[in-house]
């Protein structure tokens, strides 16, 4: 039997944004995912020793990012894809989380600001985040120093990029030492509106409304991602379509029961684990999409993150 939803979060969910796909345009979007982070200012963010902007290189140039530093000497590093359905979300909307994966893991941060859609459309998203991962991994004495403990990580369409670029670290000979995919989306086929696709996810039927995140809205975000509905088979946005998930780094995969996009992040765990690799699976009993964003009021959200970061913890401390 499953948690029943953490009553706090039943509070936070009328208050969260994105939720009439009808009238949501990409500017609306992004405003509204920058408004709610704009009203935890009031709250002083969770200290770190060092923030700074830099670029790093992209598919087509170089992009933003920013670099969260705890501590001085040598130390692992993450490349962090923040998520926002690939259309919406940016460094500022995603510092907390950002700032809590520094801290917990000990890690030098890389927050990338990857381009977007309708602006840029599959797989430039893609791109950036491979191509800046390649760059902060031939750059990495300028970050943690140690090309052993580099790790990937996102949430939701971070965590599909994420998972992404560490197939394409696979196959380019990059080691990394660990991915971290937060309620990440893997399977794309049928752009969440077709009926024989959805029916492989029960949990696009259980969760298709009500809980913040909704099957209408991640329709919303593929039908802006993908420019033509059959990139979805491509493995660079699907990576549950890829040909062999053999060899690639090992993983931590949370999912929130409450979720759309359980279903498909437990089935990713799983193939991961199929294939041979090493996967740490945390289901999020309890809790909805966004709920790493929601520590600082849910008991039940902090310590559900606060695990699985400890477990990331450990596959970059281990390294490669």
């Amino acid at each position: 039997m499953a948690a029943p939803l953490d009553p706090v979060i039943a509070q936070i969910i009328p208050l969260l944004p994105l939720r009439d796909p009808a009238t949501m345009t990409p500017q609306s979007a992004r405003e509204s995912l920058r408004a709610l982070a704009a009203a935890r200012a009031a709250v002083p963010p969770p200290a770190v020793d060092r923030v700074s902007d830099i670029q790093v290189k992209g598919g087509a140039g170089p992009i933003p990012a920013r670099v969260y530093r705890v501590g001085s000497g040598p130390a692992p590093t993450v490349v962090f894809f923040h998520g926002g359905g690939w259309v919406a979300g940016d460094l500022e909307t995603h510092d907390r989380q950002a700032r809590f994966l520094a801290i917990e893991t000990g890690a030098v941060v890389v927050s990338v600001d990857y381009r977007r859609p309708p602006e840029t459309r599959f797989p430039g998203a893609f791109e950036d985040a491979f191509a800046a991962t390649r760059d902060i991994f031939n750059r990495v004495a300028e970050f943690g120093g140690d090309a052993r403990r580099l790790g990937v990580a996102g949430d939701s369409a971070g965590g599909n990029l994420a998972a992404a670029t560490a197939l394409a670290c696979r196959d380019a000979g990059i080691k990394l030492a660990g991915q971290f995919l937060v309620y990440p989306a893997t399977d794309a086929v049928g752009n969440y509106a077709d009926t024989r696709e959805n029916a492989r996810f029960p949990s696009r039927s259980e969760n298709a409304e009500g809980y913040f995140l909704s099957r209408a809205v991640m329709e919303w975000f593929a039908g802006h991602y993908l420019a033509d509905p059959g990139h979805a088979n491509d493995w660079r946005a699907s990576p549950l379509r890829a040909a062999s998930l053999a060899g690639v780094a090992p993983a931590v995969v949370t999912t929130a029961w409450f979720d759309p996009l359980r279903d498909e992040g437990a089935a990713y765990a799983r193939a991961l684990e199929a294939a041979g690799v090493r996967v740490k699976h945390h289901e999020g009993p309890g809790l909805i999409h966004g709920y790493f964003s929601m520590g600082e009021t849910s008991e039940v959200a902090r310590a559900e993150a606060q695990r699985a970061r400890a477990d990331f913890k450990v596959l970059l401390t281990r390294g490669v």
